[in-house]
């Protein structure tokens, strides 16, 4: 049985759907079977999905959605024929989110260099402390050296959940490659590369550990 990994986070634009495509196509390159699972209405990761398709022929990983009442259904059939399954949700926390925080075996929740980020993830860890499920933020689009994303990583820290030791820099590589239905691994060398690899490595070694 896979494990489920699902991305949640209140506030939009805190880059769910750029941690979810990076994620899947760094396991999916280190031989892992990989689903993902949409259940945002926006259709972001399924957009994806279709570009990837067209611009390489196959997108080399098993895609699906599902509204809040259909992940639980969903999340039980992919696991079964896949290592893991990524589950990207709409930027809300109410009853709908349960059901993929339900399902999950972790959540990762993205903060870009904000403290209104660091403020609507309140709301995603109250839930899933009420579901017993472990949580890790993962800090996006961090500049380095500026004295925000220092802050936003103390006060990350302080939080009901895990911090991400590896975090994504603010590079125009991420937003790129999203569009052409691709991941920062499958551009040719960047930084980019050594942020992804490293998160990846977090995110699985929860699993092993």
């Amino acid at each position: 049985m896979g494990a489920v990994i699902t991305i949640a986070q209140q506030k939009g634009g805190s880059g769910k759907t750029t941690l979810a495509v990076n994620l899947a196509v760094a396991f999916h390159r280190d031989g892992l079977k990989v689903a993902l699972l949409d259940t945002d209405p926006q259709g972001s990761l399924g957009r994806w999905f279709l570009t990837r398709r067209q611009a390489l022929g196959e997108a080399g990983m098993e895609f699906s959605t599902a509204s809040a009442w259909g992940v639980s259904y969903e999340c039980e059939k992919l696991r079964k024929a896949n290592d893991i399954v990524i589950v990207d949700t709409p930027p809300k926390v109410d009853a709908d989110l349960r059901p993929a925080l339900r399902e999950c075996d972790l959540v990762l929740v993205p903060v870009s260099a904000s403290h209104v980020d660091l403020w609507a993830t309140e709301g995603v860890l109250d839930l899933a402390l009420r579901e017993r499920k472990r949580a890790m933020i993962v800090l996006n689009r961090m500049k380095a050296g500026t004295r925000l994303g220092a802050e936003v990583a103390e006060t990350a820290a302080g939080l009901e959940a895990d911090l991400a030791a590896a975090r994504l820099g603010q590079r125009v590589v991420y937003a790129e490659t999203l569009g052409q239905g691709l991941g920062a691994l499958e551009a040719p060398g960047t930084v980019a590369h050594g942020e992804v690899k490293a998160l990846a490595a977090e995110v699985l070694a929860r699993f092993q550990g």
